[in-house]
């Protein structure tokens, strides 16, 4: 068994010219495919393992919460979306529902149903990439198209909320800018339609599949406590043991009125998080079905004229209508004054929002509660002594979203 601690492997050496010809260093990015994103792992190996790693963040950096403190509320709505552009709506929402905390907002049932719809699929879709790209480095291309052809699916759905696929926007403070459109229904009954045999057809290729087993068992492994000293969250905290969601611990947007399974593993390892989230991936799939089969009546919007827009044609025969538009369009809204926070269970964990407000038109002070950002700083422990392929595979369990981790 080799000594995978630093320390003691220089110590082996007489001189730095034996250290020189024995170990070297090698760059993990910042552009490699095999990091999914721009950051860079500095990794000093000792052949083909690992023995020290150290992190360099901030390629992509864009200041997001420094922007968000100059910006109305409504326009920080697309700041979200770049953050996990993997699952963009459930940034959108999360960030609706901070501000409608803030300035007291009952939003009706209705919306509440209609936001559950869009974040479990949402999570579908992230999930999908990151089990999909788990597969790739494995050497397994054949499952990821298996994928991408159901998320193609999801965005489809997407563009019919909001008109984009990727960076949303969707949704407003108090609801959805409208209702969902016949063409939604029809995709959406689609999709609950033939998504369990499409989805069945990956499950049955990969979670039994012996080389992808012997790939990913034991692999990258992280304990409970070390995990939760991390503070780590999401499918790669319940990977590990812990049976810690937001929907349920500290419910939003009506989640309180479902039954669902939180899937938790054993030993946090790479296997682990893929089966957690593939376990995920059908839970969300119930809730969707089950929200629709319920999707109350009412409005689609709550009664907030302050901070959402009128309908447009009243824009153009009604006075009062008129100022409201442009009061929120040029941003001069005021909002109460304030400290508030507000999370919910992202695609790869607790995503929070932490806002303090002085009253004026823009947040006084705002912090993004990133789970990448958070769970990434284990990276070096998790892949000290293992091989660099090894070390690929890690990194893609994690699912680290270089939007998230730079905001």
């Amino acid at each position: 068994m080799k000594d995978n601690n630093l320390s003691n492997i220089l110590s082996q050496y007489e001189s730095k010219e034996q250290i020189d010809q024995q170990l070297y260093t090698l760059n993990l990015g910042p552009t490699h495919p095999a990091t999914h994103g721009i950051f860079q792992n500095v990794l000093t190996m000792d052949g083909e393992r690992i023995l020290h790693s150290e992190q360099t963040v901030g390629y992509i950096h864009r200041a997001f919460e420094k922007i968000a403190e100059r910006r109305p509320y409504g326009q920080i709505t697309t700041l979200t979306d770049r953050l996990n552009y993997c699952s963009a709506p459930i940034n959108n929402f999360g960030w609706h529902m901070t501000v409608e905390k803030l300035i007291g907002c009952e939003v009706p049932k209705r919306v509440d149903y209609m936001r559950i719809i869009m974040m479990e699929l949402s999570r579908i879709a992230d999930h999908m990439v990151c089990n999909g790209v788990i597969g790739v480095d494995t050497g397994a291309l054949t499952g990821f198209t298996y994928l991408f052809q159901v998320r193609e699916q999801i965005y489809d759905i997407y563009e019919q909320i909001c008109g984009a696929r990727m960076t949303t926007n969707m949704g407003r403070i108090g609801g959805f800018e409208r209702d969902f459109s016949p063409k939604f229904h029809e995709l959406l009954r689609d999709f609950l339609k033939t998504f369990p045999k499409k989805f069945g057809e990956y499950q049955s290729l990969m979670e039994r599949n012996r080389i992808f087993m012997d790939r990913t068992i034991g692999t990258g492994a992280i304990s409970a406590e070390r995990a939760l000293s991390y503070s780590f969250t999401g499918p790669n905290l319940r990977a590990a043991g812990v049976d810690y969601d937001v929907r349920v611990v500290q419910p939003y947007s009506s989640y309180d009125d479902f039954d669902f399974i939180v899937p938790i593993g054993t030993a946090g390892d790479t296997y682990d998080r893929f089966m957690v989230r593939q376990t995920e991936i059908m839970e969300s799939y119930k809730l969707i079905k089950n929200a629709y089969e319920n999707l109350p009546q009412g409005s689609y919007h709550a009664d907030v004229p302050d901070f959402y827009l009128p309908e447009k044609a009243d824009v153009y025969t009604k006075m009062e209508a008129l100022i409201y538009h442009f009061k929120i369009v040029m941003g001069e809204q005021d909002i109460p004054v304030g400290e508030v926070y507000h999370s919910v269970e992202g695609g790869n964990g607790e995503l929070g929002f932490y806002m303090i407000s002085d009253g004026g038109r823009t947040p006084y002070r705002l912090h993004f509660r990133r789970p990448c950002f958070i769970y990434y700083q284990a990276y070096p422990e998790m892949i000290r002594g293992s091989l660099i392929s090894d070390a690929v595979v890690t990194l893609s369990s994690l699912n680290v979203i270089a939007g998230e981790l730079d905001a």
